[in-house]
C-alpha cells in the first residue's frame, strides 16, 4: 500500500477539518508563553521526522539515516522530559488554552513516546477527550499505536508497518474491518481510502493472513 509523506505526516497536523473547527480558541485568552514553548516543541518533533522520511524516500545510505534516527531520539527524550514537567506543572494543554499548533505539539511528544509512557497518559488522554480538549483522532491514533505495540489489532487502522523483505508497508492488523471507516468517522477521521491512496477491504481480508504472518516472523508481536 502507498502512502505520501504528506498523507503521513497528516496524522501529526490538523487534518481533521470538522473537529478542528469546532474548537473555539480566542488569541487573547491564550497562555503565550507555553503556546510558544509547546509550538517550538512541536517544530522540532516534525521537522526532524521530515528529514528520517525524506532520507528513506531518497534513499539515503543506512549511515545517513541512522544517525537522523538518533537525532530524533535525542529529541524525543528532551521533548519527553519538557513536556511531562508541563502536565504535571500544569495540566493537559487543549487548544482553548495554548492553540493548535502547540496542543498538537503536546500529543505528538507522547504518541512519540515509549509505550510505558503511553499508558501512562493514556486515561488521562481518554477524559480530556470526552470533555473536549483533544481531537478525537488523537485519541485514536495514541490507542491504535499502543495496542499495535501490545500484539493487539488496531481499532481506527492508522498504524502501518513495513516489510523487511520486500519493502511494501501494511497496515496492523485492524479489527472489525468492515466497520473501519464507520469507527474512523466517529473520531473525526478521513476514510481509509483518503489515508491510503490503493485500500481495499476485501483484498486486506484477502491479505490478512499473509499480514499476520510477515507481523509475526518479523517479532513485532
Amino acid at each position: 500500500m502507498k502512502i505520501s509523506l504528506l498523507t503521513f505526516f497528516c496524522l501529526f497536523s490538523l487534518c481533521a477539518y470538522s473537529q478542528v473547527t469546532s474548537f473555539l480558541i480566542n488569541d487573547d485568552e491564550l497562555n503565550k508563553p507555553l503556546k510558544d514553548s509547546l509550538e517550538s516543541i512541536f517544530k522540532s518533533d516534525q521537522s526532524v521526522r521530515f528529514a528520517v522520511a525524506e532520507a528513506l524516500e531518497a534513499k539515503k545510505p543506512k549511515e545517513y539515516v541512522d544517525s537522523l534516527r538518533e537525532v530524533m531520539r535525542q529529541t524525543d527524550n528532551i521533548n519527553l522530559k519538557r513536556v511531562k514537567e508541563i502536565i504535571k506543572e500544569k495540566g493537559w494543554q487543549s487548544p482553548q488554552k495554548v492553540g493548535m499548533t502547540a496542543a498538537q505539539g503536546l500529543f505528538l511528544v507522547i504518541q512519540h513516546a515509549d509505550l510505558q509512557t503511553q499508558l501512562e497518559y493514556l486515561p488521562l488522554i481518554q477524559d480530556v477527550e470526552k470533555k473536549g480538549g483533544i481531537l478525537s483522532s488523537n485519541l485514536a491514533i495514541l490507542e491504535d499505536r499502543i495496542n499495535a505495540r501490545q500484539g493487539k489489532t488496531q481499532s481506527f487502522g492508522s498504524q502501518l508497518f513495513t516489510d523487511r523483505k520486500s519493502g511494501k508497508k501494511y497496515p496492523y492488523p485492524i479489527a472489525d474491518v468492515d466497520n473501519l471507516d464507520k469507527r474512523r468517522k466517529s473520531m473525526g477521521m478521513t476514510p481509509m481510502q483518503t489515508y491510503l491512496e490503493d485500500w481495499n477491504v476485501e483484498s486486506y481480508k484477502k491479505d490478512l493472513p499473509i499480514i499476520e504472518r510477515i507481523f509475526t516472523a518479523q517479532g513485532i508481536r
